[in-house]
């Protein structure tokens, strides 16, 4: 979530930033309801004040009234100071003019009481109006972001290893796994639909191998603590971090029930210190989840419809990390070194590239994808997206933090990015290892993980 004072502050810089991602946004509408909101909330403070005068007064005038009353004169006093009736009508006219007066306070608190619970009503409204614009404004890009109206425009940064020859035709990923008896679409289709796979044997111990190998990796050399979250979510974890409600058509929904499936373990991590305020002391927070992913791909029509590489279910191992503000950006590198690290030590060529404005997703200020090469169809394909979100998420799910103790919170930095998405992980291995004969070669990294099998036959 943008910071509105960052909006009401920097209207034109806002967007300009907000038109390099393409679109429109209704910021002119955001500032014209916070200034309503501000000024209804002077206006019902200068109400708050003439109300809490108008009690005081009641008060000194009721003291007042029981003071005259305690100070009148008996019926004997009053007979022995009958010529006194002028003072005492006098007295009796002061007492009624008291009394009158309690009551046109009293009538102009009652009206200013009503006034008050009016503007706060109206005032709930105006604020969950800014809210929900707000919630479905997507983030500023990065400065370093390059500008760009397409994917075409993102930037390779840099690459690894080089791309694979082949002497002979190259087989897909579905030819071979269903040639080798690992993979089984057709009754994946049977028993769920189409977008599904079935992982048979080595192909099933593969994708495990590979779960493993990257958890062992994540914890034991770059400091990450695993983490097994829930595969189910409420809506406020995905508003905090950004699915919702702007992205509700891309989710598995669980009827009659609060509950989603998760689309990435980004969602349940990240909302690990939702409504929390961390010691700066504790941060960088480094996070490593293996789950299973579930997407509808409801704008992905007729694309990668068969095979391993757009699926409503897949297995991911995530990144994620808290982050102190000034290093996040270096948090951001270290990240992506560690996703690309996994590809490095499998073997696996890939490239790094900066996404460009229009491209970058909605909660990120900047993003690397990494893509791996898949020769049946002469391209890379993403296979990790590690990204900078800055305080977006943070301040949609309350995640602050102290400098000490009595520093003044603050939001925390967060970041995620896959390291790596499993199905894509395999796809790449049974295409980039494959021998002439059908069979596959197992990276020798991942040999111990799968029995010290060398070749999938």
């Amino acid at each position: 979530m943008l910071d509105l004072k960052t909006i009401r502050d920097n209207p034109a810089e806002v967007e300009d930033r907000l038109r390099l991602r393409g679109g429109k946004y209704p910021t002119q509408k955001l500032l014209q309801l916070d200034s309503d909101r501000r000024n209804l909330l002077g206006e019902t403070e200068e109400m708050k004040k003439k109300l809490n005068q108008a009690s005081k007064d009641i008060g000194r005038l009721k003291m007042k009234v029981a003071a005259d009353k305690a100070n009148r004169p008996g019926r004997e006093a009053q007979r022995q100071l009958l010529e006194k009736r002028e003072q005492m009508e006098n007295e009796e006219r002061i007492l009624k003019e008291t009394l009158n007066e309690i009551e046109k306070k009293s009538t102009e608190s009652r009206e200013l009481s009503g006034k008050i619970r009016e503007n706060k009503s109206r005032l709930k409204g105006i604020q969950e109006d800014i809210r929900q614009i707000l919630l479905t404004m997507p983030n500023l890009p990065h400065s370093s972001v390059p500008m760009g109206k397409s994917e075409e425009e993102n930037k390779v940064i840099r690459s690894w290893g080089e791309q694979p020859t082949f002497s002979f035709p190259v087989k897909s990923h579905v030819e071979l796994g269903e040639k080798l008896g690992i993979l089984d679409f057709q009754r994946a289709s049977k028993i769920a639909g189409t977008r599904f796979s079935l992982l048979i044997g080595k192909g099933a111990l593969l994708e495990r191998a590979l779960i493993w190998f990257m958890l062992d990796i994540h914890t034991k050399e770059f400091g990450y603590t695993e983490v097994l979250p829930p595969f189910l979510v409420n809506s406020d974890s995905l508003v905090g971090t950004g699915q919702l409600p702007k992205f509700k058509e891309d989710l598995f929904a669980v009827n009659n029930s609060e509950y989603y499936l998760i689309p990435t373990a980004e969602v349940p991590v990240t909302n690990i210190h939702r409504d929390e305020i961390l010691s700066g002391d504790d941060l960088p927070i480094r996070y490593v989840a293996y789950t299973p992913c579930f997407r509808s791909e409801a704008g992905s029509y007729g694309k990668d419809t068969k095979g391993m590489i757009r699926q409503h279910q897949f297995n991911k191992v995530e990144l994620v990390k808290f982050s102190l503000p000034e290093s996040s950006y270096d948090e951001l590198e270290s990240l992506t070194q560690n996703a690309e690290e996994i590809l490095r030590r499998l073997e696996v060529h890939y490239r790094v590239v900066t996404l460009c404005t229009s491209d970058l997703g909605f909660s990120a200020a900047k993003t690397y994808d990494i893509e791996v090469w898949i020769p049946s169809q002469e391209t890379y394909r993403e296979i990790s997206s590690c990204s900078n979100f800055e305080d977006y998420q943070a301040r949609r799910a309350s995640i602050r933090f102290k400098r000490d103790k009595k520093a003044k919170t603050e939001f925390v930095h967060t970041l995620n990015g896959s390291g790596l998405a499993v199905g894509r992980l395999v796809v790449a291995i049974l295409e980039n290892f494959q021998q002439e004969d059908g069979t596959i070669q197992i990276p020798q990294s991942l040999q111990t993980y799968m029995d010290q099998l060398q070749f999938i036959s």
